[in-house]
């Protein structure tokens, strides 16, 4: 019976995350000839291609089972590690995320920290992004994951507590327009950066709107849009299954990019916050990629 080393797995599962030899090569902290060696290597132990490079970077089928099955060996050897670490990380964690990340982002990784560090008591708040960054100055927070500028340009360059996603906007698939009427909107309370972003991008259009549905969670906007009761627009990777998004719309413009940036004292903080900052921001990195 073959095994298959663990680091092979790994390095695959980051070259199909990034989407690059060259930028898992950065990640891992090897040269692009020795990724592509273990790729390689990987292949030959298989016996079967992995990936296409006839037209760039393509996962082959054969590529997209074992990744499955990869990911899941993945989770479970960091799992086994971090429980049977002699140097078991314990304390609380004070975290703070915007809304609009409590369904699409939070719940999966939240669930594997909690498997890996069973000693680590997080106490989560989910909330508009302003209210975040201003309760994280008065010292409420140890780790804060908010949305902090936005830009209309497409980005040339983020910090490694920064990331750029793509505001898109959101329908249920078959929403009726409403003839020589504003466009009804579903948006979060004032002080929201997609509901500013929205009303900017529309009023410089002189396109007429009116606030048809506001509320503070996620799944109050999932529902009314769900019941047609109007459009709005969320960061690309939050949109719920249920829901259909869209770049342009109509003749509704496009909406620019939002800046999502953690927030925390590197200075002063436990290795609880540290090791959950370290999951938060791999898991913004795949899902951004």
């Amino acid at each position: 019976m073959k095994n298959i080393p663990t680091e092979l797995l790994r390095t695959f599962v980051t070259i199909v995350n990034l989407g690059g030899f060259t930028q898992a090569g950065d990640v891992l902290g090897r040269s692009q000839p020795a990724i592509s060696l273990q790729v390689k290597r990987l292949e030959e132990l298989l016996n079967c291609r992995l990936f296409q490079r006839n037209n760039g970077l393509q996962v082959t089928e054969d590529g997209e089972i074992l990744l499955d099955f990869a990911q899941r060996i993945l989770d479970l050897n960091d799992t086994a590690v971090a429980r049977l670490s002699k140097s078991q990380v314990s304390g609380q964690v004070r975290l703070g995320i915007p809304n609009d990340f409590e369904v699409s982002f939070l719940p999966r990784l939240l669930s594997h920290f909690g498997q890996t560090h069973p000693d680590v008591a997080l106490e989560v708040n989910c909330d508009l992004s302003v209210k975040l960054l201003q309760d994280f100055q008065q010292g409420r927070y140890d780790l804060v994951l908010a949305t902090d500028s936005l830009d209309d340009s497409h980005p040339q360059s983020q910090s490694g507590d920064e990331f750029h996603e793509i505001i898109v906007w959101v329908t249920n698939g078959h929403f009726e327009w409403p003839n020589n009427q504003p466009i009804p909107l579903v948006v979060y309370p004032t002080g929201c950066r997609y509901r500013k972003q929205i009303i900017n991008k529309l009023n410089a259009a002189g396109i007429a709107w009116r606030i048809a549905y506001s509320s503070s969670s996620l799944l109050g906007i999932q529902a009314a849009i769900e019941a047609g009761l109007g459009i709005s627009a969320l960061a690309r990777s939050t949109v719920p299954q249920s829901l259909h998004s869209h770049m342009e719309l109509h003749e509704c413009p496009q909406l620019g990019h939002v800046k999502l940036v953690f927030k925390h004292d590197r200075n002063n903080q436990s290795d609880a916050t540290k090791r959950l900052y370290e999951y938060l921001h791999a898991g913004l990195e795949q899902s951004a990629s």
